[in-house]
């Protein structure tokens, strides 16, 4: 039982302005039959992200079929919260709309950056996104005193939504300072959250310290998440959950590792779970944090 790779399927070609580089934080939304469009984190000449989308049709020899010529969210004016970049977290239909979800940030001086996490909606995938107000929806606060990340969101019902980020439990100054861990948050309308400042999935092993990005997919009647483990490199780690805040590792069982060499050699990274015709699929990045484009596997065998 394993994840089979598909290896790299995107990678931007640098032409576009808002797309020098990276396809960063791959987000699958699906458009039809065996097509998704999957959003993802580009980088300008400036290093500020943006975010756009390709059309890929994910079968067992997944083709782009459209890419996106303009992005769909780009960093806030000056002075706002993710004026130096927005890094896609998910996407979550609800009542006929779409909510992106996002992390922002502002520059620092003393510490590198200020992170918190905002909301763009759509009507819908293939439409404009804008932004839900100026100002974040989660940002530091007695909870989260440092900085949040990548949140993933699911609704489970008209007035239960529930919200899986990053969020560091020490001021950081650098990589190894992090001690960044995944908490939790509930909502009634997907906008005004509501925390308890646990950690819900913390470090497996000494030389973790940081866990980023999860993903969280329904499996059964329970839950499986996919999250970045940074330890001596980047990997993907698992957890499965009943209830959303016990949560058990699997990354024995359900983990993906870098390979032995190509794009994804040095790190895997910043995955996404989805359903398609049945099988669980995963996008991810590999090395440089996107630099090398986004791949695709999917898993064969029985799930936990």
């Amino acid at each position: 039982m394993s994840w089979r790779r598909f290896g790299i399927v995107f990678a931007p070609d640098g032409k576009q302005p808002w797309a020098r580089s990276h396809a960063a934080l791959p987000v699958p939304v699906h458009i039809a039959e065996d097509i998704f469009r999957f959003f993802y984190s580009s980088r300008d000449a400036e290093r500020r992200s943006h975010v756009g989308w390709v059309d890929i049709e994910v079968s067992e020899r997944p083709l782009i079929r459209d890419i996106a010529s303009e992005p769909v969210l780009s960093p806030g004016i000056d002075g706002t919260f993710d004026d130096s970049g927005v890094g896609i977290g998910c996407i979550t239909e609800a009542d006929g709309a779409f909510a992106l979800y996002y992390m922002g940030w502002n520059l620092g001086v003393r510490s590198p950056w200020r992170n918190a996490i905002g909301v763009a909606m759509a009507e819908m995938p293939q439409g404009e996104f804008k932004r839900f107000s100026a100002g974040p929806i989660l940002d530091r606060s007695p909870e989260d005193p440092y900085t949040l990340s990548y949140p993933c969101v699911l609704r489970f019902g008209p007035q239960d939504w529930r919200m899986w980020y990053g969020s560091n439990l020490a001021p950081a100054v650098g990589n190894a300072d992090m001690q960044h861990v995944i908490k939790t948050a509930t909502s009634r309308d997907g906008i005004h959250w509501t925390r308890d400042d646990a950690v819900v999935v913390g470090f497996a092993t000494p030389s973790e310290h940081a866990l980023a990005r999860p993903s969280v997919v329904k499996v059964g009647d329970g839950l499986l998440m996919c999250f970045a483990c940074r330890g001596d490199k980047y990997r993907l780690g698992a957890a499965s959950s009943g209830d959303g805040v016990t949560w058990t590792r699997l990354d024995d069982k359900m983990g993906l590792g870098p390979s032995d060499d190509g794009w994804e050699s040095e790190m895997t990274c910043y995955p996404a779970l989805f359903w398609h015709r049945e099988r669980l699929w995963l996008a991810y990045n590999g090395n440089g944090y996107g630099a090398t484009g986004f791949g695709l596997a999917v898993w064969e065998g029985e799930l936990p």
